[in-house]
């Protein structure tokens, strides 16, 4: 299994930035997948979920209505569109194969991450 996100960078508040992750030796649109991070001291966090055929999404409280998962099955593809940007969003994101169910912050597999800074 291997997760290769990218599209991370530094953007000001109020903007927007969409990362991507590739994902390859597993069947992918058999799984749910998510979208974690981790700000600097601070605990992974559970930010996105998408199932398996892309028809449900989850989002957490601090990104929802901000955020976007979405998944190109044919294409092995998840996704992560970011806007409103503020500083507490900085962070490593990562995207991750869950074990359960896609609101889960636990994983069996997870990429190197995509670094995130946003600057007020």
């Amino acid at each position: 299994v291997q997760l290769v996100e990218s599209g991370g960078g530094s953007a000001q508040a109020g903007g927007s930035l969409r990362l991507s992750c590739a994902a390859s030796g597993f069947t992918f649109d058999l799984y749910a997948m998510t979208w974690v991070r981790q700000a600097p001291g601070k605990g992974l966090e559970w930010v996105s979920g998408i199932e398996s055929g892309g028809g449900r999404t989850y989002y957490a409280d601090s990104v929802k209505g901000r955020f976007t998962i979405s998944r190109d099955n044919a294409k092995n593809m998840l996704y992560l569109q970011m806007n409103t940007l503020n500083a507490e969003d900085t962070a490593m994101y990562y995207c991750a194969r869950p074990t359960g169910r896609p609101y889960s912050l636990t994983y069996n597999y997870r990429g190197q991450g995509t670094q995130v800074t946003v600057s007020s």
